[in-house]
């Protein structure tokens, strides 16, 4: 129930802390999994105090626990161990802090700690994270690389140098970040947001050293598997050796063996590029070469033909063919008039003889009534009838006289 206060009715901060130990005793006993940041055995107590941390979150609690709670796992658990507790939680009132009892401490194995990331694995493998087609191309040669390592360790200086050593001019944005521990992940994703965000920043690195499956677990936590599959620059996974494979990897745009390969991979090598652009040039040579070649080869075989070496040569065959034509249009047109001639003649000669001009040239005469009628017999005219006898010279005039 809500209790009724006023400013001139207030509680007392005895009777909150009452209160509020008061709700927290209600509570049962509860299992708890965390990461042991602190452990305190001081010698002649029989209280073990320690810290169990959320390696997910910025949250922890303080837990205590009998001497011979906590050495039933002494050999097994340590200050970054992951531990599952039984407890109850209480409220110390003078000081107005929780804390949790413990009463059994179980420490999380490699086995279970693996099932767990494979069952994570497949649920974001689900959700679509690890998926080729969402995965960025990295750029030919980045302006600035973002590198999130550790600070002062082997994997910063391997990609530094790697990367320097293939292209001089290559510049880094370093992040320094816890790479284990309780801190490593807020850190990490820290790190990652703000090269984000840098708009000069081209691909990002997350560099780390090998290490034991506890050491990389937070690079398989799922707050900052979600947070690189967000950014919006292409990022790149370094992280242990070869056999290592951390959730991170498989997000990630590439996927790197070493720090060093990670180096390989972003930047280009400057003797490989000036080498292959050697090679391009002297491709482009050659055949810009042959190209001249066949097309002087071309132009010779063009200038040897005759008609090159002599232009008019060509005009002057045309005269010549000209010339011809027209001489033999000639003899043709000749031949075809004199037969025309000759058949002419012939035909002259026929009518001539044919006609009766020729007849009258040999002394006949044509009689013709004054009709024009030509008499044909005796008895087609009479006595004294006038008629008109045309001869080959004129004509002139008769009567019949019987």
């Amino acid at each position: 129930m809500a209790l009724n206060t006023s400013p001139d009715a207030p509680l007392p901060v005895g009777e909150v802390s009452r209160l509020i130990g008061g709700w927290i005793d209600r509570l049962g006993a509860i299992w708890v999994e965390g990461q042991i940041t602190q452990l305190s055995r001081r010698p002649g107590q029989g209280v073990v105090f320690l810290t169990l941390r959320d390696p997910s979150h910025d949250v922890s609690v303080a837990v205590t626990c009998y001497r011979q709670v906590f050495d039933a796992v002494a050999d097994v658990v340590s200050e970054g161990a992951r531990v599952v507790v039984h407890a109850k939680p209480e409220w110390y009132a003078p000081r107005g802090q929780l804390s949790l009892r413990a009463v059994e401490i179980r420490p999380v194995g490699i086995g279970e700690l693996l099932a767990r990331l494979e069952q994570l694995k497949r649920t974001l493998g689900a959700e679509g994270l690890f998926a080729a087609e969402r995965k960025k191309p990295l750029p030919f040669l980045p302006h600035r690389v973002g590198l999130v390592c550790g600070r002062a360790s082997a994997a910063e200086r391997d990609v530094l140098e790697n990367a320097r050593r293939r292209w001089p001019a290559v510049r880094f944005e370093v992040r320094n970040v816890a790479v284990q521990g309780v801190h490593a992940v807020a850190q990490v994703i820290q790190a990652v947001r703000e090269l984000d965000q840098d708009p000069s920043v081209d691909v990002i690195i997350v560099a780390r050293g090998g290490g034991s499956v506890e050491d990389l677990l937070p690079f398989s936590d799922e707050r900052l598997v979600r947070v690189v599959h967000e950014c919006r620059t292409p990022v790149v996974s370094a992280i242990g050796h070869e056999p290592d494979s951390p959730l991170l990897d498989l997000v990630a745009d590439l996927r790197a063996s070493t720090p060093t390969d990670a180096a390989k991979k972003v930047v280009p090598d400057v003797g490989e590029e000036l080498q292959r652009v050697r090679q391009l040039r002297d491709r482009a040579l050659r055949t810009v070469r042959g190209v001249l070649e066949r097309e002087e080869r071309g132009l010779a075989h063009a200038l040897a033909r005759p008609v090159m070496e002599r232009p008019q040569r060509m005009v002057e065959e045309r005269a010549a063919e000209v010339e011809a034509l027209v001489a033999r249009g000639r003899r043709v047109l000749g031949h075809l008039l004199d037969r025309a001639d000759s058949e002419l003649a012939h035909t002259r000669a026929r009518v001539v003889s044919l006609s009766p001009a020729a007849t009258l040239e040999r002394g006949y005469a044509v009689l013709q009534r004054g009709d024009g009628a030509v008499v044909r017999s005796p008895g087609e005219v009479a006595a004294g009838d006038e008629l008109r006898a045309r001869v080959s010279a004129g004509e002139f005039a008769v009567r019949v006289a019987e």
